[in-house]
């Protein structure tokens, strides 16, 4: 499980490799996203609070990068942080996320990205719940649901 320590190790020190890599050029992912969709997730955009669509999902599945489709987040560690953004407790694996520090705004944060493809996701804050205590703060628009058929 990882901590706030393996975070801030990361954003320090260097990420995980992952498990696959995915380039494209900046007119490959204009014309695979929607306008929204590539501010956020190439641009390192924020959607508005509550806005988005899978805010207030709660079927099983999994959620992935929308670029690249590598798995994030399994459903059954997101909770309603009331933040107004779907946000998780830990990635699905430890490679799967990429973490940076980001001083922008005047704010010192930790930004999380897909560690395949680079894609802005959002933010993690060591204020989630335990047993992790981690609060990954992500853009509905930068994942998308992979409803679990067996339930």
């Amino acid at each position: 499980m990882l901590t706030w320590k393996d975070v801030i190790n990361y954003s320090v020190n260097g990420n995980p490799i992952p498990d696959k890599r995915v380039e494209k050029s900046e007119a490959e992912w204009k014309a695979q996203l929607t306008s929204e969709q590539f501010r956020i997730t190439r641009q390192k955009g924020t959607e508005h609070p509550n806005s988005g669509a899978l805010c207030s999902a709660h079927e099983a599945g999994i959620y992935n990068c929308l670029c690249c489709n590598t798995p994030m987040f399994d459903s059954t560690i997101k909770f309603d942080s009331t933040s107004g953004w779907p946000s998780f407790t830990q990635p699905i694996k430890p490679n799967a996320i990429k973490y940076e520090k980001d001083m922008a705004f005047g704010m010192v944060r930790v930004e999380v990205m897909c560690n395949s493809c680079d894609a802005h996701l959002g933010h993690v804050f060591p204020d989630g719940p335990e047993p992790s205590g981690l609060r990954y703060c992500v853009n509905s628009e930068s994942i998308q649901l992979e409803r679990d058929t067996n339930e």
